[in-house]
């Protein structure tokens, strides 16, 4: 549109339990404060100037009260890199350890990628991955 300057801003995230969410989050090394656990929405700067944000239910149906969460598999995932394919072992195997449901341990993948994905509280797909050596 002429005239009108449009940035993607946020990637935002519906939540049942703040607290356990942003607790997820944080052992993906977001900077996210304590007090935020109370908090019915919340917003944490990722590299390049994005934002993540997350909302209670509640939250979400104070404007929107028809709002349902959505059934059967998510059709948007976040991906989060790691140092080496060692490190998405290892952040994998702490995640499960954690108590976080491990949708599919860490494989090689043919696109050349150590790759895995865990599922946050929320059922949302996280994938972690890593370059393989050349």
């Amino acid at each position: 549109m002429a005239g009108m300057a449009i940035e993607f801003s946020v990637i935002g995230l519906i939540v049942a339990d703040m607290a356990k969410s942003l607790a997820f989050y944080r052992r993906l090394g977001l900077d996210v404060p304590a007090e935020a656990d109370t908090e019915p929405h919340v917003e944490a700067g990722l590299p390049g100037g994005l934002r993540l944000s997350w909302d209670t239910i509640e939250t979400i149906h104070s404007f929107d009260p028809a709002w349902t969460p959505p059934t059967g598999s998510a059709r948007v995932g976040l991906a989060f890199r790691c140092d080496s394919p060692q490190d998405v072992d290892r952040l994998y195997a702490s995640l499960v350890e954690a108590g976080y449901d491990g949708h599919h341990e860490p494989w090689d993948a043919f696109w050349g990628q150590r790759y895995a994905v865990v599922h946050d509280p929320d059922g949302n797909g996280v994938d972690l991955f890593a370059p393989l050596p050349s």
